[in-house]
């Protein structure tokens, strides 16, 4: 495979590039894998290698939670809240001044479009970490006002505290490569826990950096341990390491069964944002130019490779024929290329692989039965590009409205009722996300209240903040990530009693 001539990058990010080999980071130390093997990362717009990155298995994955215990049981855990609390906010800052460098990166690794990476992935991951700063000094216990039925009129002081899980094993994807670190580590941290971190093997390189930027903020070596590698060797080693106290997990619902399924050994807790398949409801009386758009978030936002891509649109009749032509019409208009323009708003999906696996999907559908109204196909040239696809008249029972496609197909189905409408939504194995779009609030309201989603958008779609919870129902996965509820995730309720009689 060719070698990526350096591009014209920041300065910091020319020199992290620059280098020959991208080592795990395990203990606060740059380190070969143990096997010595490598493999590269990509850049999907031009299908140039970034640079060989260490391959870490099983082996790695042992060090790297002796490191995590060693820095559990030493400094980060004598580190008072208010230490802690005082490094999270140094991380925010670091990587708000580097926020250039880190967005070009994710734009090379990835091939997300630079002013997505500039506008959302960075300004959530520096707010992450300085919503989660805030936490460690919060994070608190109750007291009970007990009575024992078996012993009348005894004196009970009974409260409890919340402690840190221990070790942490994070397995994230190559979506949102930056912004899933920072979703798992920010909170981790806040709790006071140590974690190793497998980064998907197509986007490593960030998760890797962002290691390097957590050690020049203060926190200690052996805290933050990331080791890409691949899934069948990494990810599995950490799902079943008997020295990891939980495992927290986004990816396919795939991949997530079988992380339920080794995490068994030592009963260790999972929490897990998987798969989705989420409905868009259109009603006749929404605004259209709104709802247009919000379909565009839903659907070619990153290129459709997001868990909560609005991949089934479902449009009122009377307004079903109008919005139809405006979508195709729009999605004809897209600028694709090199994420790294300012102007593209679309780039490449992030391997041949993915490619490859939604035009099959693409080609599944036209076979169905389902109409094709923009794209469905591959673009020429370098860089694995895909037509942002427009399907319309689709049945609910075809391929392409059944499995999640993870890229830039949209499906357009017409409706004629609310109860119809629901039922159709809900008739999916996922509950990720769902969005209403309608004037008329009493209906957007109890439409809200029947969807099987752990979001859900009215009159908007793709929003997401720091404080506000996500994660999904059926088998979407269950946990929470972000606000208050992921400190539930990570951390443990003791309960105390003291005898006062």
């Amino acid at each position: 495979m060719t070698t990526a001539s350096l591009p014209d990058v920041h300065p910091l990010l020319k020199e992290f590039l620059a280098r020959k080999v991208h080592k795990l980071l395990i203990d606060g130390k740059p380190v070969d894998a143990a096997s010595g093997k490598t493999f590269e990362t990509v850049n999907p717009a031009t299908g140039e290698a970034l640079g060989a990155v260490a391959a870490g298995d099983a082996a790695d994955v042992d060090a790297a939670v002796a490191a995590a215990r060693k820095a559990l049981e030493g400094p980060w855990g004598k580190m008072t809240p208010a230490e802690r609390e005082k490094v999270l906010h140094k991380v925010a800052d670091l990587l708000e001044a580097r926020a250039e460098a880190f967005a070009q990166l994710d734009t090379l690794d990835n091939g997300k479009p630079i002013r997505e990476a500039k506008s959302g992935d960075l300004p959530l991951s520096v707010a992450l970490f300085r919503y989660y700063g805030g936490w460690p000094t919060k994070i608190t216990g109750d007291t009970t006002p007990v009575s024992v039925p078996y012993y009348p009129g005894a004196k009970f002081l009974q409260y409890t505290v919340r402690e840190p899980i221990g070790v942490v094993g994070a397995i994230i994807p190559w979506n949102f490569p930056l912004l899933m670190a920072a979703e798992r580590l920010a909170p981790i941290l806040a709790c006071g826990n140590t974690v190793v971190l497998k980064p998907a093997e197509q986007t490593p390189l960030s998760a890797l950096w962002l290691g390097e930027l957590l050690l020049e903020a203060g926190v200690p070596a052996g805290v933050v341990n990331v080791v890409p590698g691949l899934g069948p060797t990494a990810g599995a080693a950490i799902a079943k390491h008997m020295g990891i106290d939980k495992v927290t997990f986004t990816g396919s619902t795939e991949v997530g069964r079988e992380i339920v399924k080794a995490s068994a050994g030592n009963m260790k807790r999972v929490t897990m944002e998987l798969g989705g398949k989420s409905p868009n409801i259109i009603f006749a009386d929404a605004d259209m130019e709104a709802a247009a758009r919000g379909i565009f978030a839903g659907i070619f936002y990153n290129q459709g490779q997001t868990c909560s891509a609005g991949s089934r649109v479902f449009i009122e009749r009377p307004a079903y024929d109008k919005l139809v032509a405006a979508v195709a019409d729009r999605a004809g208009k897209i600028k694709q290329g090199n994420g790294l323009d300012p102007k593209i708003a679309m780039g490449p999906l992030v391997s041949k692989e993915q490619r490859d696996r939604v035009l099959s999907l693409v080609e599944k559908g036209k076979s169905e039965g389902a109409k094709l109204l923009a794209g469905g196909a591959a673009q020429p040239g370098a860089g694995w590009f895909i037509q942002p696809t427009v399907f319309g008249d689709v049945k609910d029972d075809m391929t392409i409205a059944r499995e999640e496609i993870f890229g830039p197909v949209v499906c357009l189905f017409p409706f004629d009722s609310v109860d119809e409408v629901i039922d159709r939504a809900n008739s999916t194995d996922y509950g990720l996300v769902a969005a209403v779009w309608t004037k008329d609030i009493k209906k957007a309201h109890l439409a809200a209240n029947r969807l099987k989603a752990g979001v859900v958008w009215i009159n908007c779609y793709q929003f997401v903040d720091a404080a506000a919870p996500w994660g999904g129902v059926k088998q979407s996965g269950y946990g929470r990530e972000k606000g208050p509820y992921a400190i539930e995730n990570y951390t443990s309720v003791k309960s105390v009693w003291v005898d006062l009689n």
